[in-house]
């Protein structure tokens, strides 16, 4: 099983299943069994990845719903990996994607001047 059909499993199966730093939280903890744990743990950081990228896109969507005005939306994820900064971008009524970054040639100000550039209609 790949991570998204693990986790669309456990939603499917009423659980409730965050990333909490490099943890997995499983609820409710009755529910789950000594196969599931295996499972889990054999697909631990793919699951933990994947949960991340699906809440960075949640919070570039919730960021547009909230600013009804605002055509594009960005948040930069400097904690997901030890070797990429990843972008979460939202444009509204077009796409949502990431671009990861080699933390080593990423540069915030560029990015800001980027946004800048690209704001000008």
């Amino acid at each position: 099983m790949e991570a998204i059909e693990i986790i669309e499993y456990l939603r499917e199966q009423n659980f409730t299943v965050k990333a909490d730093g490099n943890f997995l939280e499983l609820s409710p903890p009755e529910k789950i069994t000594d196969e599931l744990i295996q499972r889990l743990r054999k697909h631990k950081p793919a699951i933990i990845a994947e949960l991340k990228r699906e809440e960075r896109r949640l919070k570039v969507l919730a960021m547009l719903a909230e600013e009804p005005d605002t055509q594009r939306a960005i948040i930069t994820d400097l904690d997901s990996g030890p070797n990429d900064v990843v972008l979460a971008i939202a444009i509204r009524n077009v796409a949502t994607f990431e671009m990861h970054i080699p933390k080593h040639k990423y540069d915030g100000f560029m990015l800001l001047e980027l946004i800048e550039k690209g704001s000008v209609q």
